[in-house]
């Protein structure tokens, strides 16, 4: 059989391929066995190979699994993401893998609903805004949403996440899409705050220099109970597991926690805010 020789360098999806396919020749398996492990047809796998076929995150996920690297630190789960979403600051990838394990997730926002928040709409025009200035292209944005989407509906589960989130109030004072968007994502922000396992605060303007942060972080409690952090800033993203680092940045959101509006004021302030909306 002459098999197609392709060049790693010459873009991602065949980086994705060329990698799959040496790592099955590794163990020695045909593209039959691969798919009698992956639940995938073999012909499938040999389009992804070839680069024909672009994986999709199922194909990602269940390549793992067979190959036995799910779970570690260079998963095809992690390169189908940075393939897909290339545009994410570098440790963001990394961070989603555990947010999806993750028994407590802990997230504080500056000038925009936090993703896991956002309603596809709202998404939808953050995306649209990033076509216009010409960031990411109209397929990158509606694989962007869909992301997003699948992001929010991996923390549906039967033993779901604690989903704890401090905005600025910034997050829902600045105006994004139409007022129809704005009305049904205050909404919607009310409504996860009713959740058994949600909490949400406004972190309002008033608390000055209280705040303790002035950029996103993320804090996940995994469930050995470990914590891991990231932090963005507008060009870079980096993720934390060292304790040193960690703790500080716990005992701070605790800090804004407590120096922020509680659940109850902030969903009346959600409310109060649908009021300026038709």
């Amino acid at each position: 059989m002459n098999l197609k020789e392709l060049n790693p360098e010459s873009s991602p999806q065949a980086a994705f391929g060329a990698r799959l396919r040496s790592s099955r020749e590794a163990r020695g398996w045909k593209q039959d066995d691969l798919s009698a492990r992956t639940g995938i047809s073999s012909g499938h796998i040999s389009g992804v190979e070839t680069g024909r076929k672009m994986p999709s995150l199922r194909f990602a996920k269940a390549a793992d699994v067979a190959l036995g690297i799910a779970g570690t630190g260079d998963t095809f789960e992690r390169q189908w993401r940075e393939m897909q979403y290339g545009s994410l600051l570098e440790g963001f990838p990394e961070y989603l893998g555990y947010e999806g394990r993750a028994v407590e997730i802990r997230v504080f926002e500056v000038g925009i609903i936090p993703g896991l928040l956002q309603t596809p709409e709202y998404a939808q025009v953050l995306a649209n805004s990033a076509v216009r200035r010409g960031a990411i292209t109209p397929d990158q944005a509606d694989e962007r949403v869909a992301f997003l989407i699948e992001r929010q509906a991996a923390l549906v589960r039967a033993r779901p996440p604690m989903v704890i989130v401090v905005m600025d109030e910034s997050c829902i004072c600045r105006p994004v899409g139409s007022d129809k968007v704005m009305d049904a994502q205050l909404e919607w922000l009310a409504e996860f705050a009713s959740q058994p396992h949600t909490m949400v605060q406004v972190a309002p303007f008033r608390m000055g220099e209280l705040r303790t942060f002035n950029r996103p972080v993320n804090l996940l409690t995994l469930s050995d109970r470990s914590v891991i952090s990231y932090v963005e800033s507008q060009t870079q993203g980096h993720l934390d597991r060292d304790p040193a680092s960690v703790v500080p940045l716990l005992t701070a959101y605790h800090q804004l926690q407590a120096e922020s509006l509680s659940q109850a004021a902030s969903v009346a302030m959600f409310k109060q805010l649908r009021k300026g909306t038709p």
